[in-house]
Order: structure tokens, then C-alpha cells, then sequence
């Protein structure tokens, strides 16, 4: 069993991850967040949001997850979102192509279905389920198609990336933020992609959540006004140059975009941004890279592109977060298509004489000659040159249809005037994070198997029976005799063996789906009323917490950890006596005692400000 297998087997058993559909024999590429899971993930969202609205100030917005075709249309997905599909002509199923073929050659994403049907027919690849002959290549368009009204409807599609609601509401966005560039905004929710054959788990969904950021800036200055938070930073940087060598870079960020090697100073602040939030939510330093696009993969409109990639124990690199700048494709695009102009009006800091071909339609003229056809005339001859317009008869295409006009209806020339700004089309940069691929990044990065006794060693414990099963004090194990009896007290006091393996999720205290769990050392009213009133104390600070009073205290201590619960805090015979309370700390297992009075401030600062576990209590094992 992988680590894969491992994490997704306590997923399910703990109630992160469940297959949906279950109980109808479930379908590929479809997971249910549980209880635990459902609050990491949204823990993670939270997160993000933190960066992106509270700490850059790009505001969020909700679109429809379900899109219109002219949308699409624009945006290129409806002539161009495919993946190349392959079906075997024996058992049926269906295969990405250029996955088949990845393992014979270098860059098969770049290749055409027909390309890649002949290297599938030269190199006798067959179908890995049951090693029957395969059907030729073809492109299947990963969108999901529905209709809009009843009847025939209107075309739409459900949306396959957050990103175009914030293209179409560029001009509503635009005057949100007083026409200033730069300015942002983001959206996180679901985007939908009918993948041809999804086997990774949450790594490839065919429903899946996004987290996009959309930073509209002048493309004449991409510096940061806050580049220098970053700059000195240093990051793993796989550059196009590096993937010659095979091996990353260690670079500052100033020195990346100095030497050309990031675009520029926004594109870097945001790839050192990424890099930032995802440490933070609990992914490896020592398993993260950020892998710029090599040029035959590089997508046409992009100046820039960069994958933040974590290391998986069964996939390998895997990228989470795309970091591009798209520059102004898609806002010309979504021009083009609804005919509406999409800029910024920039003003100069002092006036500019301006020379300039000025093209002046005469309407009047125009009117009674094309009617209704006449403003779209009028545009098609401002964008002629002088040469064309120069000809006795002027060719002009309107909506597909070729119309010529009288050299008489138009006037042109060259002027010089006072122009105060300019029309600018903005560059869009664009961190789009996989958010469901984060979670499984943290979930398997988190996992882990320690050895008690190895671990009680290395943390200074008096030993693992000590440090797990007898967190009694001497007072409270006496009071447990007289009321239990020897034989019970055996059980809730019996030590963990010395070779036992726990399994442990070392989750970030910012993520973790509880945070604190409070444990009652037994089933007595006069211990859980005090447990009780310590959950209470803790859900007034906004900390999650889990009330535990089930099994011996050890299975407790076990089940927390398999869940990533950061502190446990034990109610027991001396808390009644003296006011104080256990805290064990989930990584290295001491264990201190703190008095009840002021706890939901002493966990909450070692949860949210980084306390030092040692300096909130009396220790207690070590």
C-alpha cells in the first residue's frame, strides 16, 4: 500500500473524502467532502481569501456556474477545449491519447489526434485494460453541454473555469475601481470539465472547485508597488532552462525577474504569493517547485506561464497552481464577440500633443444608404488605413457580408491635437489555483506513521506509557481506583506498547478541521460539566472544537491524531481539586498543565500567534 492508498483510506474512514454516488455504484471523477473534509477544504478557501481580498484588496464576485455559447464561444472553449480521446475497439473504454503515448516520447501533449494515432499505431500501443486494438484519435471537448429554457432552448454550457465571469464584468469592475489600474478580482467556486478518463482521485475531477484571481494591469508598467515584500525571497524556480538540465534553480525573486528569467516584477510578486499561501496551508517547502512552461506548451497569447507543482508519492510532480500573463487576449476576445468596446481610459500626468489618422465617417451620408447596417459601416471604415480609404470604391465586411462605399460619405486626415490620456486595453495576470488538488497536497503531505516509543524519545518523554496512556496524575489515578476498580483502571490507564505506529496528520493549525479536542478522562458528570464549559469558553474565541468522551483517553489521544487535531485538553480528578487542566500537543506528544481559568486565550494564541507550546503551562511528561 502507497502513501496514496494510505491517506485515502483514513479519508474515508475519518470522514475527509467519500466516493459520491455510492450507494448506485459511484462514478469516476466525483467525490463528497465529509464532515472533516468539508471544513479543511473550506479552511483552505478561507485562507486564500485572506490573501487575495483582505492582504491585496482584489474584491470577490459569484457568477453562474452555468454560461451562455456566445461566452464560450469567445473565449475560444467551444472551438478549441479538447482533449485528444482514444477508445479501444474491444472493451470500449475511452483513453486521453497522449497519455498513452507519453511513456514512448518526449512533449506528447503538444501532438494532433492524428499525430498521435500514428505513433499509437508505430509503436503497437494497445488498450491497458484488456490489450485490445484501439480506434483512431479524435478531440473531445471537455465542456458539458445543457440548454437554457424549456424547449429547444438557448445553448449554454456549464462553465469549465471561474475565470470568464470576470472577463464579461470587466466594464462593471472597471468603474467599480474608479477606472484605476492595477486592480483585481476573484472568484473561488465549481467549474466543470467532463474528463475522458479521471484515475487520480481528487487530482483530476470532473467537477471541481477553483480559486481564480483576475489582476488587470497597464501593460506599459508590470512593476509591483509592493515587490520589495517578495524580492529577496528565495524559491525553486524549474525554468525553461533548468528542464535542459533537469535540475531547479534557487533564486531570489529579484534576481528571476532582473535576469529575465520571470517576466516581470507582478508576474514574480505572484508567484512568490503563491508560494507563500501554499507553505501556509500546510504543503512542503521541500515538495514544491514552480515549473515555468516550456515554449511548445506555452499557450499563444501568454507572455508568461508558471505551474506551482507539489511532489506526490504516486504521481510525482503535480501541478496545483497556474501563474500566467494572458496579456490582453481575453479581453479582445470578449470584444470582438459582443461588439462593446473593453478599456481603460488613462490619464496622462500633463497633456500630449498627438499626431493622429482621423477617420470621420459622414453619417448623414450613411443613414438612408445602409439603414441599420450603418453604425457597423461606419466603425468598418475607421479601421481602414489611408490607403484604402483613398480608393474611388471602399471595401468594408460587415457580420460576414462584403459592402462597398462611395469615397464621398467619409473624410480622413492627419491631426495634431491635445490628447489628456488614451484608450488602454489591459494585461491580465492570472493565478488560478486547483483547490481540490491542494487539499489532497495537504492531506498526503500531513501523513504520516510514527513509531511511539522512537517519537516519545525524541520528544524528551518520561517514555510512551507515560506520555500516552498515564496522563493521570497521582491524585487522579487514586480517585479512579476507589470508583472503577483495579480491572477498569487498567484499561483507561495501560501504556501504548513500545513498537506501536500511530498515524498522524500534522496539519497547520490555520487548516486543521478541529482544533482543539476537550476529553473528559471519564464518563462522570462532576468531570464532563467542567469539559463541557471549556467547549463553551473555546467556541466563544471562533475555535473548532470536538467534545470527546468515548473509549479510553489513549484511543482518544489516537483518534485525534489520525484526524490532525493540533491540542488535546484533558479534564481529570485533579482539575476538581486545583483548576488545571492536561494540553498535549499533538507533534511531539508533552504534555502541560494550565489552569482552566484564561484556557480559550492560551490555545488560541498557540493556534493563531504562535505561542510556545512550553511557555502556556507547568510540563507535565518531559
Amino acid at each position: 500500500m502507497d502513501k496514496y492508498e494510505k491517506v485515502f483510506e483514513l479519508a474515508k474512514r475519518r470522514g475527509f473524502l467519500w466516493n459520491s454516488f455510492e450507494l448506485y455504484g459511484g462514478s469516476r471523477g466525483f467525490y463528497d467532502y465529509g464532515p472533516l473534509g468539508s471544513t479543511l477544504k473550506r479552511r483552505i478557501e478561507q485562507i486564500w481569501r485572506e490573501f487575495y481580498v483582505i492582504q491585496e484588496g482584489h474584491m470577490e464576485i459569484e457568477c453562474p456556474t452555468i454560461g451562455i455559447e456566445d461566452v464560450f464561444v469567445a473565449s475560444g472553449h467551444v472551438g478549441g477545449f479538447s482533449d485528444p480521446l482514444c477508445e479501444c475497439k474491444k472493451c470500449g473504454e475511452a483513453f486521453r491519447a497522449d497519455h498513452l503515448v507519453e511513456n514512448v516520447m518526449d512533449a506528447a501533449g503538444t501532438l494532433s489526434a492524428e499525430q498521435l494515432t500514428e505513433v499509437i499505431k508505430e509503436k503497437g500501443i494497445t488498450c491497458p485494460e484488456c490489450g485490445g486494438e484501439l480506434n483512431d484519435a479524435y478531440e473531445f471537448n471537455l465542456m458539458f453541454k445543457t440548454t437554457i429554457g424549456p424547449g429547444t432552448g438557448r445553448q449554454g454550457y456549464l462553465r469549465p473555469e471561474t475565470a470568464q465571469g470576470m472577463f464579461v464584468d470587466f466594464q462593471r469592475l472597471s468603474r467599480f475601481y474608479r477606472d484605476k489600474l492595477p486592480f483585481g478580482a476573484v472568484q473561488i467556486g465549481k467549474s466543470y470539465r467532463n474528463e475522458i478518463a479521471p484515475r487520480q482521485g481528487v487530482i483530476r475531477l470532473r467537477e471541481f472547485t477553483q480559486a481564480e484571481c483576475e489582476l488587470f494591469v497597464d501593460p506599459r508598467n508590470k512593476k509591483h508597488s509592493n515587490f520589495e515584500r517578495f524580492a529577496e525571497k528565495e524559491l525553486v524556480l524549474y525554468s525553461q532552462a533548468a528542464q535542459q538540465t533537469g535540475e531547479p534553480i534557487r533564486m531570489t525573486v529579484r534576481e528571476a525577474v532582473e535576469t529575465g528569467v520571470i517576466a516581470h516584477e507582478v508576474l514574480g510578486y505572484n508567484i512568490a504569493l503563491t508560494n507563500e499561501f501554499l507553505t501556509k496551508v500546510g504543503i512542503e517547502p521541500a515538495k514544491l517547485r514552480f515549473r515555468q512552461h516550456l515554449k511548445d506548451e506555452m499557450a499563444h497569447y501568454a507572455i508568461d506561464c508558471w505551474d506551482a507543482e507539489i511532489e506526490t508519492d504516486r504521481f510525482g510532480w503535480v501541478e496545483i497552481v497556474g501563474i500566467a500573463d494572458r496579456t490582453d487576449y481575453d479581453l479582445k476576445a470578449h470584444a470582438r464577440v459582443s461588439k462593446t468596446d473593453l478599456y481603460v481610459y488613462v490619464e496622462y500626468d500633463e497633456p500630449k500633443m498627438v499626431t493622429r489618422f482621423v477617420v470621420k465617417p459622414n453619417m448623414g451620408k450613411l443613414g438612408p444608404l445602409f439603414k441599420g447596417k450603418a453604425k457597423a459601416v461606419a466603425d468598418a471604415l475607421k479601421q481602414l488605413s489611408e490607403e484604402e480609404l483613398s480608393k474611388d470604391q471602399i471595401t468594408v465586411t460587415v457580420d460576414g457580408e462584403e459592402l462597398f462605399v462611395s469615397s464621398d460619405v467619409v473624410d480622413f486626415a492627419e491631426e495634431t491635437v491635445k490628447v489628456s490620456g488614451e484608450n488602454v486595453i489591459p494585461h491580465v495576470i492570472e493565478p488560478s489555483y486547483g483547490i481540490d488538488r491542494i487539499f489532497y497536497g495537504t492531506m498526503e503531505h500531513a501523513f504520516d506513521e510514527e513509531n511511539v516509543a522512537k517519537k516519545a524519545a525524541e520528544s524528551g518523554l518520561k517514555g510512551a506509557e507515560e506520555a500516552e496512556g498515564a496522563e493521570k496524575t497521582e491524585g487522579a489515578e487514586k480517585a479512579e481506583k476507589a470508583e472503577k476498580g483495579p480491572e477498569a483502571t487498567k484499561d483507561e490507564t495501560e501504556g501504548e506498547g513500545e513498537e506501536e505506529t500511530r498515524l498522524v496528520m500534522h496539519f497547520s493549525s490555520s487548516v486543521a478541521p478541529v482544533q482543539v479536542a476537550v476529553l473528559p478522562l471519564l464518563t462522570r458528570k462532576e468531570l464532563a460539566d467542567p469539559a463541557k464549559e471549556i467547549v463553551a469558553k473555546l467556541r466563544e474565541k471562533n475555535l473548532l472544537v470536538n467534545y470527546d468522551d468515548s473509549g479510553t483517553i489513549g484511543r482518544r489521544y489516537r483518534r485525534n491524531d489520525e484526524i490532525g487535531t493540533p491540542y488535546s485538553v484533558t479534564v481529570d480528578y485533579d482539575t476538581l481539586q486545583d483548576g488545571t487542566v492536561t494540553i498535549r500537543d499533538r507533534d511531539s506528544m508533552r504534555q502541560i498543565r494550565a489552569p482552566i481559568s484564561g484556557i480559550e486565550n492560551v490555545l488560541y494564541e498557540l493556534i493563531y500567534r504562535g505561542r510556545n507550546f512550553e511557555s502556556a503551562g507547568k510540563p507535565f511528561n518531559f
